[in-house]
């Protein structure tokens, strides 16, 4: 454990610097909304594509040994598929992320209150479940009706959340720097 912190003091500095780029990123996903998208989307598509280039070159190669080496191949295939068409139709795949997001608020939300009211007799309260839950419905209808708003919100609270992070890393960071260096007992 000694090694660790004192690994972690003597690079205080590096927590330093990815505090100072999450602040960066987050105030960008404020002033550049537009171009914040389009990173995360150039993220994701830069993931899933090499997420697929070493899973279907790890199943060919191991097909000897997996009994479905094929699903797995094809498993490889679509992610090269998903992340070739994400740099190619990028707003595209924001949209479908923003409809999975749409529906999954409506199908949570309709699922709280029918629980709402199933609980009704067996709780107090149960109102808060059926108010979070026609929130959630209309959050999803409302991301259906303007997606544009919804791909704007999501970017906000991804900039919010960077700006948050960064700041406890610079804080991290500058406490890690005060620390005296851990002994090392023999």
């Amino acid at each position: 454990m000694d090694d660790l912190t004192g690994f972690l003091q003597r690079n205080w500095w590096l927590f330093l610097l990815r505090g100072v780029a999450a602040i960066v990123f987050g105030i960008a996903a404020f002033v550049w909304p537009g171009l914040t998208l389009t990173m995360l989307i150039a993220l994701f598509g830069a993931y899933v594509l090499i997420d697929g280039i070493f899973g279907l070159v790890q199943s060919i190669r191991d097909r000897n040994r997996l009994s479905l080496w094929w699903l797995w191949a094809l498993e490889g295939i679509l992610g090269i598929v998903v992340g070739v068409l994400t740099f190619v139709a990028p707003g595209v795949t924001a949209f479908i992320l923003l409809m999975f997001i749409a529906a999954w608020a409506i199908v949570g939300g309709a699922l709280r209150i029918v629980m709402a009211i199933r609980l009704r007799r067996e709780i107090h309260g149960e109102w808060f479940l059926v108010a979070g839950g026609v929130m959630s419905v209309l959050f999803g209808v409302l991301l259906f009706i303007v997606p544009g708003a919804g791909i704007l919100s999501i970017i906000w609270i991804i900039g919010m959340y960077s700006i948050v992070f960064g700041v406890l890393f610079i804080a991290l960071s500058l406490r890690l720097r005060r620390e005296k260096p851990a002994r090392v007992s023999a």
